[in-house]
C-alpha cells in the first residue's frame, strides 16, 4: 500500500467550478481505481482556485492477479458439425485460451461456451498515467475551454501537473504537459517552485507557501481571520454561511481588509446596505455593542500587502451602490406603499392565471378561508388579510426593481413609514418565508397564512391549467412551494385539511379557464402533497413507519406526522409484529360480509375477540381524542393474540356461518385498526 498524489494546476478557476470539481473528483477518481482493479482506503479532493488535486491513502500497488470464468457463446453458434465456428475462435481469442480449452456450461437458457480468463495483475504505477489523464478529461464544468492547438476541453488552461505515487512520479502526460513532482505556491506571496518528496508532504508545504489548500482548513482560517478583524474595528462580525462559501474558493489564502462607509447611509434600512455588501460585493458585515450596523464592512482577499490601497478601491465601490440605494430609498418614499396596489397589473403573474394584482385579490380572499380551516382568531385573520393587501407592492419599487433580493424586507420598511401597523408589516418580509430548506418558516401566524395563500395560489393555479412539475422541469418552482408550505404547517403547528383547502383555494380562481375541474385538480395535487409529504416525515422517520400514518391521514399533514411518531416510539420488535399480523387480517378482511361478528368457540378465537371488544372503544375513542401513542399500545396488545388466533383457527371454515362470523372479525378489527393507520405497511 502507498499513497497517491495527484494536482492538476491550472489559471483561476471561478468559485463555482472549484466547488463542482471537488464534489465529482472523489468519485471519478474511485470509479477509474475500481476499472484498474485497484483498493484503497480513501480519496479526498482538496483545492483551489489555481488547483484541483486529489490524494489516495493506502492505494494498493499491484493489481491481484485475475482468474474468473467468462461465458461465452451457445455452443449451438460455436460449433457447426462438430468444428468451430469463428464466434468460438474470437471467444477464445478474447479470453486468451485455446478453442479446445475451452468448456460447455449448462444455464437457464441453455448450454454455452465459457472460458476461464487468467490476466497477470500489473503495477499499479503502469495504469494510472492514462487513468489520470482521464479523471482530468472527465471533470464536470459549467462551462470548459480550450487553449492553444490542443484538443483538452478544461475548466481554464492547464499549467502544471503533478504526480507522485510515493516517492516515485506517476508519468501523466497532457496538453504538452508532463507531470512531475513540482507544484507552485501562491501567485504573489509565494509564486516560486515547490519540490516535493511524497505526497505527505503536500498540505503542510503548500501551507508554508501561503496557500492552503483543504477547504475545510481555509474555512476556518478564514472565520478566525474575520473575527479578528472584527474586534480590531470595535464591532462583531455578522455570520454568514453563504458568505463563507462564496469567499472559499476565490482566495488560497483568506486575508480580511476592513472597510468603511460614511455614517449617513445608516439612514437606509439595515437589510439595504447588507445586500448591497452581501449579494454585490461578497462583504461581510459588523454589528457595535448595542447590536447596531456598524459603518464597516469586511472584504476577503487573496493578498492584503497594501490593505489600505485595497480599502480605498473598495469604499469607492461600497459608496457608490450605497448612494444608488439612497436614491431609490429617497425616490420611493415619495410614493407611499398603499397607493403603489394598482401598479401590480401591469406585472404579469402567469399569462393564464393574470398579473400580480389578480394574484393578491385571490390571496386576500383565500386568507379568511385558510384562517377559518386552522381556527385562527379574528385578529390574526384580520392582520393577515390586510398584510395580504400589501405583501406584493414592493416589486414596482425602484429598490426591488435594482435588489430583487430584498421583495419583502422593502416592504416592511416602506410600510413602517407610511405608518401601517407593525404587525401588519412584519407580514410583508415574513411571508416570503422559508425561502430555502435550511430557512425558519414564518414567525407568525399570520405570516403564515397569507404564506399558504401565496404558495397555494400558485399550486392549485398551475396544477389547475397543466402546468404540473415533470421530471426536472419546473418553472413555477412549484416543488419548493409545496415543501415550504408543508414546513410552514408543521413550523406553526396548523391543523389544515388539504383537499378543503385545494377547494377554496380552486373556488378563488373563478373567471379563469382552467383544464381540470375541482374533483380532478383535489385528486392530482392531494397526491403530489403526499409524495412530498412523505419525503419530510421519511427524513426523520422509518419510510414505514411514515406511509402506515399517511394510510389514515394523509390529508392532515399535522395529523399524519403526529400519528407516525407516536407509532414510531414502539419497540421496532412489537411494530413488525404488528406489521406481520395486521397484514395477514387486512388481506383476510377483504372478502369479509357486513355485521357484527359473535364470539365463536375456539379458545384462541374467544380470547381475541374478549380482547379486543375490551379495547375497541377505547382505540376509537384515543383515535378521535389524537391520543396516538395511547391507541398503539393497545393495538400492540392485540399482536400476539391475533398470532396465536392464525396459528390455531382457521378463518376460511368449510361452515359457511363459522367463516362469515370469523371474516367479520377480521373486518371490524382491520377497520378500527385501519383509522388509526394502516399497520399492514409496517415492515414493507
Amino acid at each position: 500500500m502507498t499513497d497517491l498524489l495527484y494536482e492538476m494546476g491550472c489559471e483561476e478557476l471561478p468559485s463555482s467550478f472549484v466547488e463542482g470539481a471537488l464534489s465529482a473528483l472523489p468519485k471519478l477518481v474511485a470509479d477509474a481505481l475500481g476499472e484498474l482493479r485497484l483498493s484503497y482506503g480513501g480519496i479526498t479532493a482538496l483545492g483551489t482556485p489555481r488547483r484541483l488535486t486529489v490524494v489516495v491513502r493506502d492505494l494498493q500497488t499491484q493489481q491481484d492477479d485475475l482468474e474468473e470464468e467468462v461465458l461465452g457463446p451457445p455452443t449451438r453458434i460455436a460449433f457447426k458439425d462438430g468444428a468451430p465456428t469463428k464466434a468460438a475462435e474470437a471467444f477464445a481469442k478474447k479470453v486468451g485460451v485455446a478453442v479446445e480449452d475451452l468448456i460447455r456450461k449448462e444455464t437457464d437458457k441453455g448450454e454455452y461456451l465459457a472460458g476461464v480468463r487468467k490476466e497477470k495483475g500489473q503495477p499499479a504505477a503502469a495504469l494510472l498515467p492514462s487513468a489520470l489523464a482521464s479523471v482530468t478529461s472527465a471533470i464536470p464544468f459549467r462551462k470548459s475551454m480550450r487553449w492553444g492547438d490542443g484538443d483538452l476541453a478544461f475548466g481554464r488552461p492547464l499549467r502544471w501537473l503533478l504526480a507522485l505515487l510515493d516517492d516515485e512520479v506517476v508519468p501523466v502526460a497532457m496538453e504538452r504537459l508532463d507531470a512531475g513532482r513540482t507544484t507552485y505556491g501562491h501567485r504573489f506571496l509565494h509564486p516560486g517552485a515547490i519540490e516535493l518528496k511524497q505526497p505527505g508532504d503536500y498540505v503542510e508545504h503548500l501551507r508554508k507557501a501561503r496557500v492552503f489548500v483543504d477547504p475545510t482548513e481555509r474555512a476556518q482560517v478564514m472565520r478566525d481571520r474575520l473575527a479578528a478583524a472584527a474586534e480590531k474595528a470595535g464591532g462583531t462580525l455578522i455570520e454568514d454561511d453563504f458568505l463563507v462559501g462564496e469567499n472559499l474558493s476565490l482566495v488560497e489564502d483568506p486575508q480580511v481588509v476592513i472597510g468603511r462607509f460614511d455614517d449617513a447611509f445608516l439612514a437606509l434600512p439595515e437589510e439595504v446596505i447588507l445586500e448591497v455588501a452581501r449579494d454585490h460585493q461578497r462583504y461581510f458585515g459588523l454589528r457595535d455593542e448595542a447590536g447596531k450596523l456598524m459603518p464597516n464592512y469586511l472584504a476577503v482577499v487573496n493578498t492584503a500587502e497594501r490593505p489600505d490601497k485595497i480599502a480605498i478601491g473598495n469604499d469607492r465601490v461600497m459608496r457608490a451602490r450605497l448612494a444608488d440605494a439612497q436614491f431609490f430609498h429617497r425616490e420611493d418614499l415619495k410614493t407611499p406603499l398603499n397607493d403603489r396596489k394598482k401598479d401590480l397589473a401591469g406585472i404579469v403573474f402567469q399569462n393564464r392565471l393574470g398579473s400580480i394584482l389578480q394574484k393578491v385579490e385571490r390571496m386576500e380572499a383565500l386568507v379568511p378561508a385558510l384562517g377559518q380551516l386552522v381556527g385562527a382568531d379574528d385578529d390574526t385573520v384580520a392582520i393577515a388579510r390586510q398584510g395580504a393587501g400589501l405583501c406584493k407592492n414592493d416589486l414596482v419599487t425602484w429598490m426591488v426593481g435594482e435588489f430583487p433580493g430584498l421583495q419583502g424586507h422593502v416592504g416592511r420598511a416602506y410600510a413602517l413609514a407610511a405608518d401601517t401597523p407593525a404587525a401588519v408589516a412584519e407580514v410583508i418580509a415574513d411571508h416570503y418565508a422559508p425561502k430555502g430548506a435550511s430557512d425558519d418558516v414564518a414567525p407568525t401566524d399570520a405570516a403564515a397564512l397569507v404564506a399558504l395563500a401565496d404558495r397555494l395560489d400558485t399550486l392549485v393555479g398551475c396544477f389547475a391549467i397543466g402546468l404540473s412539475p415533470t421530471g426536472a422541469t419546473d418553472p413555477y418552482g412549484l416543488r419548493r412551494a409545496c415543501i415550504g408550505s408543508l414546513r410552514t404547517l408543521f413550523g406553526r403547528d396548523l391543523d389544515l385539511p388539504l383537499s378543503e383547502t385545494f377547494r377554496r383555494t380552486y373556488g378563488c380562481l373563478s373567471g379563469v379557464e382552467l383544464d381540470l375541474d375541482e374533483d380532478a385538480l383535489v385528486d392530482k395535487l392531494g397526491g403530489y402533497f403526499r409524495d412530498r409529504l412523505r419525503g419530510l416525515l421519511g427524513a426523520d422517520l422509518p419510510l414505514d413507519v411514515v406511509d402506515a400514518a399517511l394510510g389514515a391521514a394523509a390529508d392532515r399533514p399535522l395529523d399524519a406526522r403526529a400519528r407516525a411518531q407516536a407509532l414510531e416510539g414502539l419497540d421496532a420488535e412489537v411494530r413488525a409484529k404488528l406489521g406481520e399480523v395486521f397484514k395477514r387480517a387486512s388481506n383476510i378482511a377483504k372478502d369479509a360480509p357486513d355485521g357484527e361478528p359473535e364470539r365463536g368457540t375456539e379458545a384462541a378465537e374467544v380470547a381475541l375477540f374478549d380482547a379486543f371488544a375490551a379495547v375497541r372503544g377505547d382505540i376509537e375513542r384515543l383515535t378521535a381524542e389524537a391520543a396516538y401513542a395511547e391507541a398503539f399500545g393497545k393495538l400492540a396488545g392485540l399482536a400476539p393474540l391475533l398470532a396465536t388466533y392464525f396459528d390455531e383457527v382457521l378463518v376460511m371454515h368449510d361452515d359457511e356461518a363459522i367463516r362469515t362470523q370469523r371474516l367479520r372479525l377480521m373486518r371490524v378489527i382491520s377497520e378500527t385498526c385501519r383509522a388509526l393507520a394502516h399497520l399492514e405497511l409496517l415492515g414493507g
